[in-house]
């Protein structure tokens, strides 16, 4: 079946109206929870094979969080998809005024390959939650993964339903010159950008999860083993393939020396001395990523780490100190387990430095300084982010997850998922049994003028 004759046959499904049905919903809701529970180890194979995880990272991060999410949408889809009633003004008496979720419709999701399950599978409950038929586009560069999620979704839905369709590039275009109601796309800026240039021709809205280099930011008054570790954690798992991974350090100048000796002791805590002999580390997903990667580490700054092995297309957790805004590693986001260090001297200096470069994703400030995380929080542009810990805030289903200006628009997990695939309709249901005279021509001063602004001041 063809990428034309899947979106029309999906248009018939959801025209049919079977979608609507709240029961329906949570029936395939429970249907996607139950197969992904039951193939739990072939998934776990699959991203090991794809990107190296282990059994234990691949649950935590991928397959766990799916499943709390799909229990999360199961549970409260019928109340996020009933009407709310809101205030009615007295110009508009006798009515009741309500908004009500409504599907998009015929929604595309296109995935990437760092978190290949998790982020396609999470949107994917949104969408079914909501009521829409979804076309689901993974990347080519995870196959197995690919490949588990075409067999799980095969034996839960019929294509008309939900549809996976692979390939590469050829088939991203071919996708992008089909007319959609939403498009919800995870990957990078360049890709994104073209996206979102393919959906405007159509006014089609979209989300977009993008990326970009979030800092560190590591205060003198903060716990620096503390720091260290959780710092460690979220930089280098998945090997630094994390959207959300900090992509480097900015801490104060009179700890700096402190802070990279307790990091490069908690890499080797977490990891041990030799990394790439450890079962446990992953690997870069291709060959290209892991020249990038390599290209961006400057030998003659590398404090802890460094080592690759181009047979496995592993690099091993890297430190780097005395590093310059005008580094190769400061240009893009580094995507890798490579981890810049550099200073500021006052803690005022960070939000105009910041403030004048693309907005990141994520920001992280390690600190027990109240009047600086206010600061931080409130005049730095940033998508998300954690006070004294790294990653974890795109963990849970009760607060949105997105980015902001080049890191993406738009965000999804929980009720803001939901509402993310739902058009939310304002609707007037106004009264027959009365008709106010004030807003008919012909208009008169008098008492009809008195009423009108006492109703509207």
């Amino acid at each position: 079946m063809d990428i034309k004759e899947i979106l029309e046959k999906q248009k018939k499904y959801y025209r049919s109206g079977i979608t609507l049905a709240v029961p329906f919903r949570i029936a395939m809701l429970k249907r996607l929870y139950a197969e992904i529970a039951a193939r739990t180890e072939e998934i776990e194979g699959a991203l090991k094979e794809d990107l190296g995880k282990s059994s234990y990272e691949s649950y935590m991060c991928e397959i766990g969080m799916v499943l709390s999410e799909i229990r999360h949408m199961i549970r409260h889809t019928k109340k996020y998809a009933a009407s709310r009633r809101v205030h009615t003004p007295l110009s508009q008496f006798a009515a009741v005024s309500y908004e009500k979720p409504v599907p998009y419709g015929n929604v595309l999701v296109m995935s990437p390959w760092n978190y290949p399950f998790l982020l396609t599978m999470d949107p994917l409950a949104n969408a079914l939650a909501a009521g829409n038929t979804v076309v689901l586009k993974p990347s080519a560069y995870a196959p197995s993964t690919g490949r588990v999620m075409q067999e799980i979704i095969g034996c839960c839905f019929p294509p008309e339903y939900v549809a996976v369709v692979t390939g590469g590039r050829r088939e991203n275009a071919a996708l992008l010159e089909q007319r959609f109601d939403f498009i919800f796309f995870t990957g990078s800026q360049a890709v994104g950008r073209e996206v979102l240039r393919r959906a405007a021709e159509d006014f089609i809205p979209v989300v977009l999860e993008l990326g970009g280099k979030s800092p560190c930011i590591v205060d003198r008054s903060a716990k620096l083993e503390l720091a260290a570790r959780r710092i460690v954690f979220g930089k280098y798992l998945n090997c630094g393939q994390t959207c959300v991974a900090p992509d480097y350090i900015l801490c104060s100048a009179d700890i700096k020396d402190r802070l990279i000796r307790e990091i490069c002791a908690q890499i080797e805590l977490q990891f041990g001395r030799r990394p790439l002999e450890n079962v446990g580390y992953g690997k870069i997903i291709n060959e290209k990523h892991f020249r990038r990667i390599l290209g961006l580490i400057d030998g003659k700054k590398v404090v802890w780490g460094g080592g690759a092995n181009p047979q496995t297309l592993q690099i091993e957790p890297t430190v780097m100190d005395h590093v310059s805004w005008s580094d190769a590693v400061m240009q893009e986001e580094i995507f890798g387990p490579v981890l810049p260090v550099l200073t500021y001297e006052e803690f005022d200096e960070i939000i105009p430095l910041l403030s004048d470069k693309p907005k990141p994703l994520a920001l992280y400030l390690f600190t027990e300084d109240r009047e600086q995380i206010q600061k931080a929080t409130e005049r730095i542009a940033f998508g998300g982010g954690c006070v004294n810990d790294t990653i974890i805030h795109l963990a849970t289903s009760e607060m949105g997850f997105g980015g902001v200006g080049e890191s993406g628009m738009g965000a999804y997990h929980g009720r803001v998922g939901f509402e993310a695939f739902s058009h939310i309709k304002s609707i007037v249901d106004k009264k027959t049994w009365i008709d106010l005279p004030v807003r008919y021509q012909p208009y008169k001063d008098g008492i009809h003028a008195r009423m009108l602004r006492r109703m509207l001041r």
